[in-house]
């Protein structure tokens, strides 16, 4: 946008030409925004805020009035406070490399002076005190700029010719070389007694060695003689182990013959017995049951023939009656009882006939059949009628 400026991160915007800033600062301060700034009427300037460096090699008098030079670097800044911005814009503004140059003469002041209220021992071996000093004495002094110092190192040290700072360290180097002529000579010595202690371990190693081999050797030498001791015991030993197990063997394959016998003939051989047995036994219940068989057809045959003949017993026993003097009492009933009487005498008959014969008679009925007498006369049952015969 026309007339707006934005200073960057690193910047401070200073505006001039309006009203005056904070603590009546010719310029109004403006840090990380933007600001709209009338053109023509406004003008607008940037002072860096970022980290500035500045080297230093300065000649300086010790209290022993030894010189040295002495090189150092410096590494500062703006201040971010306003006020510190308003006191460097004053001063550096118009030339902003003017600080460098100013905070490097200002740094070479301040040293010579503590340098020279210290010894060489004292600024060789106190480096960071001498820092220190240097850095508290001009902060007050660069706050009234309007810098600030971030570091302060103390780089190098130089006696120039002179040669003290050499001969200062002569005592140390002769201690450091008499400790390494010292750590040196203990180094070999170690170095021998490692060498004698490896050659007596190398030593004791053989012997131990030279034993135990010997110690091998004659348990080699007593295993063999045992082992030829042995020998034939052993053979003997293993001999016997074999014939037991060819006994054992011959038993297992008599054992399994005599199984292979018994399966191949003697259970046969009983299986056949039985079948014979069994053949016989259902040869003689058939001939059992053939003879049951025919006996009950002669008598089937007898009972036929005897009641074939039934009819003529009774026909016989009736022309005895032909003759006889019958007087029926009773009318019709009376002679169905004579006629039932006639029955009874064939069957009677019939009956004597098969005990005669062998042949079981039928059980007897006592139905409504009367018992014939001997003299031919009976009495039938189931009506009141009566029948004489004379």
């Amino acid at each position: 946008m026309f007339g707006y400026r934005v200073p960057a991160p690193d910047q401070a915007m200073l505006i001039s030409g309006g009203r005056r800033g904070q603590g009546g600062a010719p310029f109004r301060v403006v840090t990380g925004h933007g600001k709209f700034v009338l053109p023509v009427f406004r003008k607008v300037r940037f002072l860096t805020l970022a980290l500035c460096e500045s080297e230093v090699a300065e000649k300086c008098v010790t209290r022993q009035g030894i010189a040295l030079t002495v090189r150092a670097v410096i590494a500062f800044k703006v201040g971010n406070d306003t006020e510190s911005i308003v006191n460097a814009g004053q001063r550096f503004l118009s030339d902003q490399e003017q600080m460098s140059i100013l905070t490097g003469r200002i740094f070479a002041g301040h040293l010579r002076s503590i340098i020279g209220s210290m010894t060489v021992e004292e600024i060789v071996t106190e480096r960071q005190k001498l820092a220190t000093e240097v850095l508290e004495t001009s902060k007050t002094e660069m706050a009234k700029i309007g810098l600030i110092v971030d570091s302060l190192q103390i780089q190098s040290i130089d006696d120039g010719d002179t040669g003290y700072i050499e001969a200062m360290s002569a005592p140390h180097k002769a201690a450091i070389q008499r400790q390494a002529q010292i750590a040196q000579a203990q180094a070999t010595q170690a170095s021998v007694e490692a060498q004698q202690e490896a050659a007596r371990n190398q030593a004791e190693y053989s012997r131990q060695t030279a034993v135990v081999q010997a110690e091998y050797s004659a348990e080699v030498d007593r295993a063999q003689a045992q082992a030829a001791q042995a020998g034939p015991l052993a053979q003997a030993h293993a001999q016997q182990e074999v014939l037991a197990a060819q006994t054992e063997l011959a038993e297992r394959r008599a054992r399994l013959r005599q199984q292979e016998l018994v399966a191949e003939v003697v259970k046969p051989a009983e299986a056949e017995a039985e079948r014979i047995k069994l053949l016989a036994m259902a040869e003689a219940e058939r001939m059992k049951i053939q003879a049951e068989a025919a006996a009950s057809y002669d008598r089937v045959a007898l009972d036929r023939m005897l009641i074939d003949q039934l009819p003529q017993i009774v026909k016989e026993a009736s022309a005895g009656l032909a003759n006889a003097n019958v007087n029926v009492l009773n009318g019709t009933d009376g002679l169905g009882e004579i006629a039932a009487g006639l029955v009874g005498q064939g069957l009677t008959i019939l009956d004597s006939v098969r005990r005669n014969l062998g042949t079981p008679s039928p059980s007897d009925s006592t139905g409504n059949s009367g018992a014939a007498n001997g003299n031919g006369t009976g009495t039938g049952t189931g009506h009141s009628g009566r029948v004489e015969i004379e």
